[in-house]
């Protein structure tokens, strides 16, 4: 496999470099930088932004309103946008719910609600893990009953991000309860302001507000909503998966903190020098540096073996390793920022936090360490744990 990229592709890289540089408010990426949580209007703003230059949604058919990138291309405008860094459009919009309905929903659902996604008119979250389905999530319980043209639904969704903003929720609710566990699920669109929808936040390690539960008591959901056949929703399911775990490698967004490492270590003293110079810490960031080198150089394997496969509408099992080892290397990236702020990076309670009255221990740009520290011990684990992702790893990679 030839790893150079082509004069074209060089040329797009730039391209994209100089659209990021001229056209994203710089209170959005200074935010980023300092590894300060985005609001939701920041994120609308820059959405529209690249929607407007036809960059919201690049990797679905053009047919939609995609960009006809291959596989390359969509690859190295990930990894700019991530190392710039800027705001990804959301995911549970773009890169989950909008495929599943671009290849399985009808065409009125299509016209209905994937122009509204790539605008970000709507704000989407996902409805798949509940208290006792997790990483088995063939065993939710959230039933859907159909009583003519509703469902009529009743259950428990957890860890629903981002909820508190969502205008609507695509849901995996148990159709036949009769039928083995994978095959009575069915993947259903439902608004958020229908009524018997409550969400109840869940304050997190870092102090965050991000995560929700979410209760569903008699909601009555038009039987239009239903996305596919009904009780295929495992199906659908597991091709969103597939989606989320490719782009949740994020070899961009590691890039870029370990630069902001070696910055700060540049400014941080240890020992009557600066930290950057220390051997033992070089080894540790010299250490990661290579993973990341390795996981960038599979994540190309992957692409280029999407390239040369098409779309087949099936998730590459190999996203599986990306997931992984994607996951903990952004872990330990958030590990040595920690090291780098050393007793600065003792967690405060900030001002978004009731009840606080502890300034920030100095310097300002440290206060972000301890909780992005803790928030990032949540990325071996969602999207399906990294427990499960050796399961699939063994049966459909190794044929073990």
């Amino acid at each position: 496999m030839d790893l150079r990229f082509t004069d074209e592709e060089v040329a797009f890289r730039e391209e994209v470099r100089s659209f990021f540089k001229e056209n994203l408010p710089e209170d959005i990426r200074g935010k980023l930088i300092d590894g300060e949580h985005i609001d939701k209007d920041d994120l609308v703003t820059w959405t529209r932004i690249l929607n407007a230059k036809g960059w919201a949604v690049p990797h679905w058919p053009v047919e939609y309103g995609g960009t006809g990138w291959g596989p390359m291309k969509q690859y190295i405008f990930l990894e700019e946008l991530q190392k710039f860094p800027a705001p990804a459009p959301l995911a549970f919009g773009v890169n989950m719910v909008g495929p599943v309905i671009y290849t399985f929903a009808t065409e009125e659902q299509k016209k209905r609600f994937l122009p509204r996604i790539a605008n970000l008119d709507d704000w989407w979250c996902q409805g798949f893990s509940e208290p006792g389905a997790g990483s088995d999530l063939a065993s939710l319980k959230t039933r859907a009953v159909r009583e003519g043209d509703h469902y009529v639904v009743n259950g428990q969704k957890t860890w629903t991000t981002l909820a508190q903003y969502a205008d609507w929720i695509f849901c995996l609710v148990r159709t036949d309860p009769e039928a083995k566990k994978q095959q009575g699920i069915s993947f259903l669109l439902i608004d958020m302001k229908t009524p018997g929808i409550e969400v109840r936040p869940i304050v997190t390690i870092d102090g965050g507000r991000e995560i929700n539960e979410v209760f569903l008591t008699d909601v009555r959901v038009p039987v239009e909503n239903l996305v596919g056949e009904e009780n295929r929703g495992w199906d659908y399911a597991k091709f969103l998966l597939g989606n989320e775990r490719t782009n949740i490698a994020r070899v961009g967004i590691s890039k870029q903190r370990i630069a902001r490492i070696r910055e700060l270590a540049a400014k941080e003293m240890s020992g009557g020098r600066p930290l950057i110079e220390d051997e033992r810490f070089r080894e540790k960031l010299a250490s990661i540096e290579i993973d990341l080198k390795a996981l960038e150089i599979t994540q190309l394997r992957v692409v280029a073996a999407d390239a040369k496969r098409g779309n087949t509408g099936k998730p590459d099992p190999a996203s599986s390793i990306l997931k992984i080892k994607g996951s903990e290397i952004q872990q330990a990236t958030t590990h040595l920022l920690m090291q780098v702020m050393g007793p600065h990076a003792m967690p405060y309670q900030g001002e978004e936090m009731e009840g606080s009255n502890e300034p920030p221990i100095e310097p300002d740009y440290a206060a972000s360490a301890a909780p992005g520290y803790f928030n990032y011990r949540k990325v071996s684990i969602y999207g399906g744990s990294n427990e499960i992702q050796k399961n699939i790893i063994a049966k459909a990679v190794l044929g073990l």
